[in-house]
């Protein structure tokens, strides 16, 4: 061959070499792209915030799109619940009360509730006593808490009226509407499940393998009082993150005094049974006590943009919606839309994901039966939940079967390698009968997400829509 084509071969072949040079990515550029957070990664602060005693259709029961109350042909509510104090059954009725007397949520009550999938017992199993307003409705006194057709409250209905904030969040965001309390029992048990995946009486304080599962928690001495010695002996969520050194914090009402005397009144604080994570002996055994902190530092963190991973935040009395005592419904939301704004108002949202639920049903009507996974345990009666995120499905309802165990299970995706709360794997096992995580029922909250669009803006609400 002629050297001139030799040549020009040769420089063929060298053109060729930079053009596939040039079209594949130099390592610098391989490195920056692995760098990207990709899927839950992108997530850097989850914020959970329990509200209490509300089912998902004394909320969301008319929400459009959602699976509430069942209707007939013409689009009419289709249920009628025995009454066993007016001699015929109740319809679910919509109210505008700012307060419920709602009903008995334990797990006595709950069976009576469910009726073996029925979902027929909410009357029924109101406590049968003289003077009640279910036993003897037209008093004066009782207009309030019963309907036009003389119904206890535990079937009365509110919508957008009533909480515009929570249903334009829902439209806006992601609703579930599959979401089951995680016990079928009141608010200290959902709350230890919150923290730890089990609700249990320890006979040894210091002794993870010395509890057994108990949802009722009736007892004084298996309840942690402020001021007491922890009681909560086995493995919650904040051992596992402490090891991996994620940032935490457990934020309660402003009044909370966890240390008595106080040497000052207290009206409106976040009782032991909402803030369980200071009765348990591996957070004072940590030195993480201290991690259990107020809402103003909350506001505080969110405006500065230094937010911990993790997040949960529990009200005072005043604002948890719960029904009688509680406070009024808009109060309530009003302390909810706070921190919401808080969070989608920081530099940090970004990278956010808000999760809002409710800890139990409060007595109050739903026709799903709760999914079982375990006995004594859950799931219970469905509660509400919406999720918000720049990186939320737009207007998206999440049927999967979740409870506060997914909220555990996406704390150890993310932050945790996936470690459980699994007496077989961590460092401090436990006497749990079960993985809650792992269940295979259980939904995964990533698919709430779409880590491929671009982060959308926050929706900041007026949080007294009614007016001061």
């Amino acid at each position: 061959m002629p050297r001139r084509s030799v040549f020009v071969a040769f420089l063929s072949v060298l053109a060729v070499i930079a053009v596939v040079i040039a079209i594949l990515p130099s390592p610098a550029t391989e490195r920056k792209q692995q760098q990207v957070p990709q899927g839950i990664f992108k997530l850097d602060h989850l914020i959970f915030i329990v509200q209490e005693n509300r089912s998902f259709d004394h909320y969301f029961g008319t929400f459009p799109g959602a699976n509430g109350f069942p209707r007939d042909a013409a689009g009419n509510i289709d249920v009628c619940v025995p009454n066993p104090y007016l001699g015929h059954c109740s319809p679910p009725y919509h109210t505008n009360e700012p307060i419920q007397l709602g009903g008995r949520h334990n797990d006595v009550h709950s069976n009576i509730d469910i009726d073996n999938g029925k979902m027929d017992g909410f009357i029924r199993s109101l406590v049968d006593v003289e003077g009640r307003c279910w036993k003897e409705p037209t008093q004066p006194a009782c207009a309030p808490y019963v309907g036009p057709q003389l119904q206890p409250d535990v079937m009365s209905y509110m919508d957008q009226r009533e909480i515009p904030n929570y249903w334009s969040l829902a439209k806006h965001f992601v609703l579930a509407d599959r979401m089951f309390a995680p016990s079928d029992s009141w608010t200290l048990p959902s709350h230890l499940y919150l923290v730890s995946g089990w609700s249990a009486q320890c006979t040894d304080p210091h002794d993870p393998m010395s509890c057994s599962s108990d949802v009722e928690l009736k007892s004084p001495q298996a309840q942690y009082h402020y001021g007491g010695e922890p009681t909560y002996a086995w493995t919650d969520i904040t051992n596992l993150l402490d090891e991996h050194h994620v940032s935490w914090r457990y934020y309660v009402d402003d009044q909370t005094c966890m240390s008595p005397p106080c040497g000052r009144p207290i009206t409106n604080q976040s009782g032991p049974v909402k803030n369980p994570l200071a009765g348990f002996t591996d957070v004072h055994e940590n030195g993480s006590l201290g991690n259990i902190m107020f809402h103003r530092q909350y506001l505080k963190s969110a405006a500065n943009g230094t937010l911990p991973s993790v997040s949960w935040i529990v009200p005072g009395h005043h604002n948890s919606e719960h029904p009688v005592g509680g406070g009024p419904v808009r109060t309530g939301m009003a302390f909810v839309t706070r921190m919401v704004n808080a969070a989608m108002q920081s530099p940090d949202w970004g990278s956010t994901a808000i999760f809002l639920t409710w800890d139990d049903w409060g007595g109050f009507y739903d026709h799903v039966p709760p999914a079982f996974v375990d006995s004594p345990g859950g799931y219970g009666i469905r509660v509400p939940m919406i999720m918000m995120s720049p990186y939320a499905k737009s207007g998206y309802i999440d049927s999967q079967t979740l409870s506060f165990d997914a909220f555990l299970k996406l704390i150890e995706d993310r932050f945790l390698g996936g470690e459980r709360l699994d007496p077989a794997t961590i460092s401090r096992p436990d006497s749990r009968p079960l993985v809650r995580e792992n269940v295979p029922i259980l939904g995964d909250l990533a698919h709430e997400f779409d880590f491929s669009q671009p982060p959308r803006p926050p929706l900041v609400l007026d949080p007294t829509p009614f007016g001061p």
